[in-house]
């Protein structure tokens, strides 16, 4: 998603982790945005504004009596032109002056004043984050509208161990990309996707796999996000970046996806099965490295592993909307059709795996999306474009499409 032309206010406060920041305001400007920053006077101990002011191309505003760069009062001006306002790292104290309506600086009085969506990253000593005043102040502005990305656990900066850690920029980005989105129409949704291949272990060292990277599991899992769902992963073994902010849960056999699957699809409303599990196993699983024969042939049987797409379509609840995919090398409408019937699905995306730009490990697809009652062809896209194809459609068979 483009960020072209959305101005972001992102302020900064006096943490160790205004590093961070910089790393972020570099990433909305690459990605069209026109950030304007505001830093408190703590932040400038950290991150000197010159360095924002170089990344964003914006002069950096700190001082509340400074005079305007324009005719109108700056603070107003900027909580005006704001698509979207961010803080990060929200310390304690300024998420307790928003709590509480004080504004004794440019930050706290601009975002007082703002209309736009707020997104505050909390960062701090874990004690000060479970602290039950901060808790407080969370709730409350969490009952007003304020998005929250973070804390992360883990190491801090004082030496302890535990939540507080600012949310990777990655992460924060990808928070701002979905509350920009204009098309929410997937909110309130449980959306269960899978992603990646399979592995079935012949020995500690080789296994029986495929290709299947997770990129189409993963833009899929994005776009579901971003247009408001709750989205939990099932990954098996990918080789793509994993997205940021998506609970994953990995397994590694088929056996443990059917068992995965098994459990969490009855409580999606929407089921993706982009996953490519192995259809076999091996019947014999070693427990030590298999060695040459010294030249004589080995044979190995395998098994048919257990139908995951099958089983959860026998487990269909009500309402709920069952994706699969079909990966083809020949007679792809008529593969996947049968697919469609005999698994139970509303939908199945059908590609041929060997027509260039499609199949395993690309940035694109070609694919067509079939229904029982009609199939729809796409040229070759990107698979996040794909994703957004198959959840367009997905929504006109729930009935709430255009």
């Amino acid at each position: 998603m483009s960020l072209q032309g959305k101005h972001i206010v992102l302020g900064v406060t006096g943490g160790i982790a205004a590093y961070k920041s910089c790393v972020l305001a570099s990433r909305l400007r690459k990605a069209g945005a026109v950030v304007h920053v505001i830093m408190t006077e703590h932040a400038t101990r950290f991150v000197a504004p010159l360095t924002f002011e170089t990344l964003t191309n914006q002069p950096v505003v700190s001082d509340l009596f400074a005079r305007p760069s324009t005719w109108e009062v700056e603070h107003i001006a900027l909580a005006k032109a704001a698509d979207l306002f961010v803080i990060a790292p929200a310390t304690a104290n300024i998420l307790a002056k928003m709590a509480c309506g004080i504004a004794d600086d440019m930050l706290s009085t601009t975002v007082l004043d703002t209309r736009a969506p707020v997104l505050a990253a909390p960062a701090m000593n874990t004690n000060m984050w479970t602290a039950e005043a901060t808790q407080r102040n969370v709730e409350t502005l969490r009952a007003r509208g304020v998005h929250f990305v973070g804390p992360e656990g883990g190491f801090l900066a004082c030496g302890d161990e535990g939540p507080g850690r600012m949310s990777e920029p990655e992460t924060i980005f990808a928070a701002i990309k979905d509350l920009l989105r204009e098309k929410r129409d997937l909110t309130g949704l449980r959306v269960l996707v899978t992603a990646g291949g399979t592995r079935e272990r012949l020995d500690p060292v080789r296994y029986l796999g495929n290709e299947s990277s997770g990129k189409m599991g993963f833009a899929l899992a994005e776009a579901a996000r971003a247009r408001g769902a709750q989205v939990q992963l099932i990954c098996g073994m990918t080789t793509a970046a994993e997205p940021a902010g998506i609970p994953i849960r990995r397994v590694d056999a088929t056996r443990d996806l059917y068992e995965a699957m098994t459990e969490l699809a009855p409580q999606a409303d929407i089921v993706i099965q982009a996953a490519a599990p192995a259809d076999y196993r091996f019947e014999t699983e070693y427990p030590q490295k298999l060695k040459k024969q010294e030249g004589a042939p080995l044979t190995l049987t395998l098994v048919e592993n257990p139908d995951v797409a099958a089983a959860v379509g026998r487990l269909k609840q009500p309402g709920q909307t069952l994706v699969g995919f079909a990966a083809e090398t020949q007679a792809l409408a008529e593969n996947a059709a049968k697919k469609l019937d005999r698994k139970n699905l509303d939908l199945i995306v059908a590609n041929d795996v060997t027509q260039p730009g499609a199949g395993f490990g690309v940035d694109t697809n070609i694919v067509t999306l079939i229904t029982r009652d009609r199939s729809d062809q796409l040229p070759l896209l990107s698979k996040a474009e794909v994703a957004e194809r198959i959840l367009d459609r997905v929504m006109e068979l729930r009935g709430q499409g255009e």
